[in-house]
């Protein structure tokens, strides 16, 4: 297997198309990518993005609906009982954490921002249980604005396709910052967030049933023969 590639601070000419025609190739290949978190509102996405840390969209797909016609706006979750919220985001995991930060977030937002979800990563990371990943999320999907979703399946990939050697996000933004203009960054991570569920896995990626493969400085970590590859492929995310 060959060593990773190193990532320079300003990418060449040739590693900067290669970088696009994978996002060109995932882009045929996943025509439906984007959120498979269930939202109509910039609050219903921030609170189901709080709930699907170390769970599945899935899961937390199936308690939404109930949760979001409860909870309508900011200030109802500033005043919920703690243990009826617990009881109704029990299925997700980790609830009483994820309960506590959620009226934290909802007590934030009435009082700071008039109840509104704020559309910066600077003021959005100011809310409880929201991080760069969780802001960038929000502003992408909810308002439409440019912004790079760095979480494990992110990381990993970018690294494989030599786009960056590191593993803190910031610097793993600022790596693909150089190798796509800002109108892509939103739709490619929904892209390689999809490509990384269903057939780039961590432990044992479907090199052989990869539809990059031919760009990929990783090709061969994982099976490379169409047909054992092939059963490793997922045909959608997390279940």
């Amino acid at each position: 297997m060959p060593p990773p590639r190193k990532t320079p601070k300003t990418p060449g000419a040739a590693q900067i198309k290669d970088a696009r025609w994978i996002f060109r190739e995932l882009a045929t290949t996943y025509p439906d990518a984007g959120p498979e978190l269930d939202f109509t509102s910039p609050l219903e996405l921030l609170v189901a993005t709080i709930l699907s840390a170390q769970c599945t969209d899935r899961r937390v797909n199936a308690v939404t609906p109930i949760l979001f016609a409860k909870y309508p706006d900011a200030e109802a979750y500033a005043v919920a009982h703690q243990e009826e919220l617990e009881e109704i985001i029990r299925p997700t995991g980790f609830y009483r954490n994820k309960a506590t930060t959620i009226v934290g977030m909802g007590a934030t937002l009435a009082a700071e921002f008039g109840g509104v979800v704020p559309r910066t990563v600077e003021e959005l990371v100011t809310i409880p249980g929201v991080g760069r990943k969780t802001a960038f999320v929000v502003m992408g999907n909810a308002f439409g604005l440019p912004g790079i979703t760095i979480d494990t399946h992110f990381g990993r990939l970018a690294r494989r396709f030599g786009w960056t050697v590191n593993t803190d996000p910031v610097k793993i933004e600022r790596d693909i910052e150089q190798l796509f203009p800002a109108k892509d960054w939103t739709q490619l991570s929904h892209l390689v967030l999809w490509h990384g569920r269903r057939v780039c896995h961590a432990r044992k990626p479907a090199c052989g049933a990869c539809a990059v493969a031919k760009k990929c400085p990783a090709f061969g970590e994982g099976p490379t023969d169409f047909v054992e590859a092939e059963k490793l492929v997922k045909s959608q995310g997390r279940a």
